[in-house]
C-alpha cells in the first residue's frame, strides 16, 4: 500500500468521495470530448471521469475506517441517481472545462448535504461554496467554452457512491455503498 507522510510523520490519503460513470458513458463523453478538437488544456483521462461528491482531502490513513463507519450510517436515496449533463462550461478560476447538469436533482444534494454532515465530526470542514455536480473534461483550460457540433446530452445513473483515493493522478476506489434500498 502506497501512503504518503505528512511532515508531522503520520501517515495521509488524499480522498473524495464520488459517482462513478460506467463504462459505456465514459467512452461516449470521451468521444464526443474528441469532437471538441481542443487545443487547450490537459485532458481528464476517461478512467478518471466521475461526479465530486466531497471533496475531503489529506486525511489521517488511521481516521479511513471511522469515516467508512459514518457513510455506513447515513441516509441515502432509496433509488439510483440520475442526472443529465448537458452544459458545457469553462471554470475560469480552476481552469477547469466541465460537463454540468442545467438541473440538479434534490436527491443528489441532499445525498451531498449528507455526506457533509457525517464528515463533520471527522475535521473535514464545511463547504463555504455551494455544491456544483460536474464531470472534468479538461485540466488547465484557458480560453472560452469551445463549441461542440454535438450539444452534450449524457445520462449518468449511479446505483452507488464511491469513496476514492487520489494517488499520483489515478482513483483508487477505497469503499462503495449502495444507492438502492
Amino acid at each position: 500500500m502506497v501512503q504518503d507522510i505528512r511532515p508531522s510523520g503520520a501517515p495521509f490519503k488524499r480522498l473524495f468521495f464520488a459517482l462513478p460513470v460506467g463504462d459505456a458513458q465514459r467512452r461516449a463523453i470521451a468521444q464526443w470530448r474528441r469532437g471538441l478538437e481542443l487545443r487547450s488544456g490537459k485532458p481528464v483521462p476517461s478512467e478518471n471521469f466521475h461526479l465530486t461528491l466531497l471533496f475531503l482531502g489529506d486525511v489521517d490513513t488511521a481516521q479511513v475506517p471511522a469515516i467508512c463507519a459514518a457513510v455506513d450510517n447515513l441516509l441515502r436515496p432509496e433509488a439510483p441517481l440520475r442526472l443529465l449533463l448537458d452544459q458545457l462550461k469553462v471554470w475560469p478560476r480552476a481552469s477547469a472545462l466541465v460537463l454540468e447538469p442545467q438541473e440538479t436533482p434534490a436527491t443528489l444534494r441532499q445525498l451531498v448535504y449528507g455526506l457533509q454532515q457525517v464528515m463533520l465530526p471527522m475535521g473535514v470542514a464545511e463547504q463555504a461554496r455551494e455544491y456544483r455536480p460536474h464531470l472534468t473534461l479538461s485540466r488547465n483550460f484557458r480560453g472560452q467554452v469551445p463549441e461542440a457540433s454535438v450539444v452534450p446530452d449524457f445520462f449518468i445513473t449511479a446505483r452507488h457512491f464511491t469513496l476514492y483515493e487520489s494517488r499520483k493522478g489515478q482513483y483508487w476506489p477505497l469503499a462503495q455503498w449502495p444507492l438502492t434500498g
